[in-house]
């Protein structure tokens, strides 16, 4: 374990990022894998409110240790901004999960990396180099293809759901980003699961229903992969550039089409892999350069 935590700490901060970026993206797939599993049962709204009070008790100890620590920030309006994107966001991903094969959700989940981008070069001054930008192009023309065999059943009120959703989120991720500058992950996970399960309750009360006991351990499985797949994903944000991270969440899309085939006999085609195989090499790009450039040795001074 020693080893194994000194070669991790040797790598860069970008390399360190995309690590965190991949398992977030595997339990982002099991987190929504459960979510079509439970749909035909429990609405969108009703399994966010299910999944914000699971994540909420994970939380809950946390938050009892240092009361005062957890809730400490300066800018609680960027915070309440994020956390009502955020739940507005999920319900409507929810909602296009439920309706879609995983591989397609997924898929349009994606477009929130073009508004990731400017974001990052308008909002957060970071500087886009051409492999970064290359990089998160190259991936999303890659979705694109991956939408071609089933565009026909994709533009209807799901697919629009996941489109907004996405645009919602590329909101959050970047007010993410804004607030990893003075507030540790902790601060930020705990304001969007308190905040997030208030939201949540308006909309669940309408269609409310108490869960068998085999769904309420489901929905609870849920909500504790919600909160991995949140913790994992704010220490990648943090430890790399928003716009390097982007394109390592592309690896979800291949999860999804594993887990669509498993789980729920979802056979993706050949250009549905094509698609793919252009996000994974994209991927495999950026984050190769990053370890090349950090192993590299520096260049000898002869003068």
């Amino acid at each position: 374990m020693t080893d194994l935590g000194a070669a991790y700490g040797r790598l860069s901060a970008n390399v360190r990022g995309a690590l965190w970026m991949l398992a977030s993206a595997v339990t982002f797939t099991l987190m929504t894998s459960l979510i079509k599993y439970l749909g035909d049962d429990y609405s969108p709204a009703l399994q966010t409110f299910y999944r914000q009070a699971a994540g909420m008790i994970v939380l809950l100890p946390l938050i009892l240790r240092d009361p005062a620590g957890s809730f400490r920030t300066t800018r609680p309006g960027i915070l309440l901004f994020r956390s009502l994107a955020g739940t507005l966001g999920m319900i409507l991903a929810f909602w296009a999960y439920q309706e879609m094969p995983l591989a397609e959700a997924n898929a349009l989940s994606f477009t929130r990396t073009l508004w990731i981008v400017p974001l990052a070069i308008f909002v957060l001054d970071e500087k886009i180099g051409p492999w970064r930008l290359g990089a998160t192009i190259v991936g999303f023309l890659g979705v694109l293809i991956m939408l071609q065999p089933s565009i026909a059943n994709a533009v209807g009120w799901p697919a629009a759901a996941a489109l907004a959703s996405a645009a919602l989120f590329a909101m959050t991720v970047t007010g993410m980003k804004m607030m990893t500058r003075d507030h540790t992950v902790t601060v930020l996970m705990v304001w969007s699961a308190v905040l997030g399960l208030v939201l949540s309750i308006p909309l669940a009360v309408l269609e409310w229903r108490w869960p068998a006991p085999v769904d309420l351990a489901l929905l609870a499985a849920m909500g504790v992969l919600g909160i991995a797949t949140q913790a994992c994903y704010i220490k990648g944000m943090a430890l790399g550039d928003a716009a390097a991270m982007a394109p390592i969440d592309y690896t979800r899309l291949v999860f999804a089409i594993l887990f669509g085939l498993v789980l729920f006999n979802e056979v993706p085609n050949w250009i549905t892999m094509l698609g793919a195989l252009i996000v994974i090499v994209s991927t495999l790009v950026i984050t190769l350069r990053e370890l090349h450039f950090k192993q590299k040795p520096p260049p000898v001074r002869t003068e």
